[in-house]
């Protein structure tokens, strides 16, 4: 099944955000949660949505039924044992991850050292992302994580990321979360175009970034756990 990128004039999001706001940036994969991470708005204006990701922040992830987390085993195996949510903490520097408006399938984040300086650009592919509010007051922005990533330096050199764990879920279609390998590879391609252009978001912006000093670690915000937008 082909995925479809939106265009890039798409009409502005319906649900907006505000900034300082607590929401729910989770990875929804066939039906199950991913992870889960509360994220603050930075900000979500016509360069897109911007969240700070910071370190301590509680986290959610699934791993297999007795407990082990997907990277430790073959995939194959993984998906046998069953599934488990596993609660448990951000405990790498802060990071920043931005949403591009047009609906681009993949999010771009800022990583940083232990002293909190800018170290590279991720490109998460994915798929794109959908917001969502809901009227008991819970908000976010749902995602599904196609695992190939891009790691680009502040020299805008770059390689792939996980493309190892790519191939190997992709042998197995019945359990895996991505339709179009093309897709997600054509998609990567396009914005390493960018990099090495050096257009935004590549260009500078945001690298000497620091949250607002009153900005504490947001707790799990209630309704993490709803129903999935899509995935």
């Amino acid at each position: 099944m082909s995925v479809q990128r939106g265009p890039t004039d798409a009409a502005p999001p319906s649900v907006r955000f505000t900034p300082g706001q607590v929401i729910v940036h989770r990875n929804v994969r066939l039906g199950r949660i991913g992870w889960v991470r509360p994220a603050r708005v930075v900000s979500d204006d016509e360069r897109g949505l911007l969240l700070w990701v910071a370190r301590g922040t509680p986290v959610v992830n699934e791993v297999s039924g007795d407990g082990f987390g997907m990277r430790t085993m073959p995939f194959a195996e993984f998906v046998t044992r069953g599934t488990a949510l596993k609660h448990g903490t951000w405990d790498g520097p802060g990071v920043l991850k931005l949403h591009r408006p047009g609906d681009p399938a993949h999010s771009v984040w800022w990583f940083h050292d232990e002293r909190d300086r800018f170290k590279n650009w991720y490109v998460n592919l994915e798929r794109p992302a959908v917001r969502w509010s809901d009227e008991d007051g819970a908000s976010g922005v749902d995602v599904t994580d196609w695992d190939l990533d891009i790691v680009a330096a502040p020299d805008r050199t770059w390689h792939w990321k996980d493309e190892e764990e790519f191939l190997e879920r992709l042998a197995l279609p019945e359990h895996y979360w991505v339709p179009d390998e093309a897709f997600v590879r054509a998609e990567g391609e396009r914005v390493v175009k960018e990099i090495e252009a050096g257009d935004f978001p590549f260009d500078g912006t945001w690298t000497d970034f620091t949250p607002p000093a009153n900005w504490t670690v947001p707790d799990l915000p209630r309704g993490w756990d709803r129903g999935f937008c899509g995935g």
